[in-house]
């Protein structure tokens, strides 16, 4: 009989958590302090000009740059997932993804080009080997499952968003007021914290995510994979470096979206003619796909935040408190949606849970409709703010904070059940897969993201407000039609709640 990975609760330890959540705990938060510190100022560093130390690019460019970078993070995962399973395990994992992340932090510190591009991979790489793994262990922490292993994950996802409000008070102050590169030196810092206290408090996490899960004989096979992988992004590197290779952040952000929607495409097709599925599976499996196509389209336009709505902050937003004469870093809008997840997610799930006892829990669908009719209302917002800024006026960050605000619920609606459905749709055997293409489409949202906000800034800012209101119209479009299909789309889940 296997060894468990952590001792079963007994009755008098049944409502305590094991020591390794907080662990994981701290290790996340200071993580996401780091990441979304960094994202924070990462677009309003990139166009602003280099002799005030920015980089001096174009809002085209440099929102093609983020939504490529937002949208390796995710791609990511799934590599570190792999890398994780079969080679280190989950805490090796996430303690080397936390190294190349400060490295990553550090690198973006350096007043170069060059290490400014290797920073973002290497930041890339680092929380593709981290994220997903630190969940994993947090699973691993409570083999008993049940309401104890929920009662986990809530207090990790606190973790999650107490990093994510306090980062970027902290990097945007550092950065706007004082020097870029204090406020990537911070974000550094706050990930090394992250490690050593995870190192100094890793033996609470006893076995879980120890090990590799794969222990076959293909180790080696594996190793030589990874080996390829790493030479062939060596590679690129240096030909990028060197100047043999000199790509288009624009362009290579289009062919990557393409070829996303291309693969999406095709995997669905082969999966529903080749598969050997039965009526019921297709029917989920369409129901997947159309989720995909709604999830895509969400984070499209709510990734915004890191762009196209950071720079409006940045540009059209009225930041200066009166009584201190004092100017509010732009980036400090960027603390707005994990401090409203902290404080409405708990209202969110006592709605939901209110309405199942009344047994009119809206189905899987009614709550992607209604996310992406509160993202499209946070859009119209979005509208008469950008009208401000055209006719040259400031618009009051009241604004933003609505627009924050309809988009924090809109995710609560929408992400929680997002992978939840995923796994329950799934046929058993292809439930890895279609974790891996959901992650495409978030993926995909967050290149499109970067496309659209090139598109309402800089020198087309005058069509801000008609590109608004075109995400309004698509978004509460979609959404409205997933409620008149939700009945027929319900009956395609083949009983699944």
């Amino acid at each position: 009989m296997s060894t468990p990975l952590v001792s079963p609760a007994s009755p008098a330890t049944a409502l305590r958590h094991p020591r390794g959540l907080y662990t994981l705990f701290f290790t996340e938060m200071w993580e996401r302090f780091s990441y979304y510190g960094m994202r924070a100022l990462l677009i309003l560093f990139m166009v602003a000009g280099v002799q005030s130390g920015g980089l001096g690019m174009t809002d085209e460019v440099a929102t093609a740059i983020y939504g490529l970078y937002t949208a390796g993070v995710y791609l990511a995962a799934l590599p570190g997932g792999w890398v994780a399973d079969r080679l280190l395990g989950a805490q090796r994992s996430v303690w080397i993804g936390g190294l190349l992340i400060a490295f990553g932090q550090f690198s973006l510190s350096i007043p170069r080009i060059e290490t400014f591009y290797l920073g973002l991979l290497l930041l890339i790489m680092g929380t593709g080997l981290l994220k997903p793994n630190i969940s994993v262990i947090v699973g691993q922490l409570y083999p008993e499952g049940g309401a104890r292993r929920d009662a986990g994950f809530t207090i990790f996802y606190m973790g999650i968003n107490l990093g994510a409000a306090i980062g970027p008070l902290v990097c945007s102050t550092l950065g706007e007021k004082w020097n870029w590169r204090y406020a990537f030196i911070a974000a550094a810092f706050g990930m090394i914290l992250g490690l050593v206290q995870f190192g100094m408090t890793r033996h609470h996490l006893g076995e879980a995510g120890k090990l590799p899960g794969h222990t076959g004989q293909s180790r080696r096979r594996d190793w030589v994979i990874l080996g390829m992988g790493l030479g062939i992004i060596a590679g690129l590197v240096v030909m990028t470096w060197t100047g043999v290779i000199r790509p288009n952040p624009v362009v290579l952000a289009r062919n990557t979206s393409t070829l996303i929607l291309a693969l999406a495409a095709v995997y669905f097709l082969g999966v529903l003619l080749f598969a050997g599925l039965d009526r019921v599976e297709k029917g989920r499996i369409g129901v997947i796909a159309i989720l995909f196509v709604a999830s895509a389209m969400f984070w499209s336009g709510f990734e915004q935040a890191g762009s196209s709505l950071n720079l409006f902050a940045d540009r059209h937003t009225e930041r200066m408190i009166s009584w201190t004469h004092s100017v509010i870093p732009a980036g400090w809008f960027q603390s707005l949606n994990p401090i409203f997840i902290i404080t409405l997610a708990p209202v969110v799930a006592a709605f939901w849970m209110s309405l199942a006892r009344r047994h009119i829990n809206p189905s899987l669908s009614v709550k992607f409709a209604v996310g992406l009719v509160l993202l499209g209302l946070g859009f119209f917002i979005m509208v008469g703010a950008a009208r401000l800024a055209v006719a040259g006026q400031k618009a009051a960050p009241t604004w933003l904070i609505f627009t924050y605000l309809f988009h924090s619920i809109g995710e609560l609606c929408l992400s929680p059940v997002g992978l939840s459905s995923v796994t329950k749709l799934a046929p058993p055997r292809l439930v890895g897969q279609m974790m891996g293409i959901w992650f495409l489409a978030t993926s995909l949202g967050n290149l499109f993201a970067g496309l659209i906000a090139g598109e309402v800034s800089g020198e087309l800012t005058g069509q801000m407000p008609g590109r608004f209101l075109q995400i309004v119209l698509t978004t509460c479009g979609t959404g409205l039609l997933l409620l008149v299909f939700a009945k027929p789309v319900k009956r395609l889940m083949g009983g699944v709640q």
